[in-house]
């Protein structure tokens, strides 16, 4: 197993402290393999192992623990000798029912540290999740960054052209590097999580007959992927394949993929007016890999896919990503971190003077001092223009 540093050093000042850690993300994003290094590292460090105990509802040794009543029962029982701190980590801690009642009284018990996972957004929003407010941290856990996706590939790897040509087509998922680095293995891979996902995580839990829709709504937002987008727009644009579809069963339809990780919703923020906007919002996939799996390996939009990709890594810093808005003209990326702001473009090509003044020209524009900057793939581009700089995105990914 490798130690994803970035986000273990996330979580490594909160250990042993007195605090849930709840980890979120998408499927197969590595949470489970997160938690058996975090287990390795307490028996390491002097934990006896009767003092750790590992649920994962994922599997079906653990299939009779229904109900937070059953999660109660169990944990009791199975540590009515154990002495000394103890640490509980529940995998999937969504597939309980009420799970936040029986979490709350062993954090009040204040000799176990909890460790949870799951993999929708909406884990801690329900009514329930007032019985653990103010004692949980959150840690969102995405896919692979570039940097994570060549330390796996280490020795097998070519020259990094040709490994980000790799990422932008197969996508982060670390178990992609368990299989043979092949196209056709790796897609089926790939694709087999996007269905778990759409079907268990999205049609299962809310439910949802018109599997068909949620399908033509998800390859609608892929394939826009890096564009603004309305559910009023999605929803017109299924009743022109005269289809039937209101606007709000598009954005309950939304709302769902995104609390599946299978997208991120990005919003926009005016900076002249200074304030967040409601509408027109852009959508990201989960893992560039979707793309692949949905479309194949198309050469079209690729000003999306590397959005997609510059996205991911901006989240997997620590930064909150808004989508700027300057009278007609979009700033792809403004990015906060506590006091911390910049400015992103994100650029294929910086081929034409045409390109070069619309990608300078809107930051150039922006009233304000903070850091501004061009990512393109240009390898010798090496300008700067009246303060804002250019890197080369893979470069920039490297950096994380």
């Amino acid at each position: 197993m490798i130690k994803r540093e970035l986000f273990y050093n996330r979580i490594l000042p909160f250990v042993d402290k007195p605090v849930i850690k709840v980890i979120t993300g998408i499927r197969r994003s590595g949470k489970s393999t997160f938690l058996k290094m975090l287990i390795r590292e307490l028996e390491s460090g002097g934990v006896p192992a009767s003092n750790i105990l590992y649920i994962n509802k994922d599997s079906l040794s653990f299939e009779f623990l229904a109900n937070y009543r059953d999660l109660h029962v169990y944990v009791t029982d199975t540590w009515s000798r154990v002495k000394g701190k103890k640490y509980l980590i529940i995998d999937e801690v969504q597939e309980i029912a009420e799970w936040e009642k029986a979490v709350a009284g062993f954090f009040a018990d204040e000799v176990v540290d909890i460790y949870l996972t799951g993999s929708n957004a909406d884990l801690l929003s329900s009514d329930l999740a007032e019985y653990i407010t103010g004692r949980y941290v959150e840690f969102r856990l995405s896919t692979l960054t570039f940097s994570e996706f060549l330390t796996f590939r280490d020795q097998q790897a070519g020259n990094e052209r040709n490994e980000f040509n790799h990422y932008l087509k197969y996508g982060g998922f670390p178990g992609i590097h368990q299989m043979l680095f092949d196209e056709e293995v790796i897609t089926q891979y790939t694709g087999a999580i996007y269905s778990t996902i759409l079907l268990r995580d999205v049609v299962a839990r809310y439910q949802i007959r018109d599997v068909s829709l949620l399908e033509r709504i998800s390859r609608y937002l892929a394939d826009n992927c890096g564009n603004i987008t309305t559910a009023r727009g999605i929803s017109s644009y299924i009743k022109s394949q005269h289809l039937s579809c209101s606007a709000d069963t598009v954005q309950n339809y939304l709302q769902w993929l995104v609390n599946a990780f299978m997208f991120q919703r990005v919003s926009r923020y005016d900076i002249k007016g200074k304030r967040q906007l409601e509408l027109y919002d852009k959508y990201f996939l989960g893992d560039i890999g979707f793309m692949n799996v949905l479309f194949g390996d198309k050469a079209d939009n690729i000003s999306g896919k590397l959005e997609n990709i510059v996205f991911h890594e901006l989240v997997s810093r620590g930064y909150t990503l808004y989508v700027g808005k300057l009278a007609d003209r979009e700033i792809d990326f403004i990015a906060t971190k506590g006091s911390e702001k910049m400015y992103i473009q994100v650029a294929y090509l910086l081929a034409t003077e045409e390109v070069i003044n619309r990608e300078f020209g809107v930051l150039e524009a922006i009233p304000d001092n903070y850091p501004k900057m061009v990512l393109s793939l240009d390898e010798h581009f090496g300008r700067e223009r009246n303060g804002i700089h250019w890197m080369n995105l893979i470069d920039f990914l490297k950096q994380g």
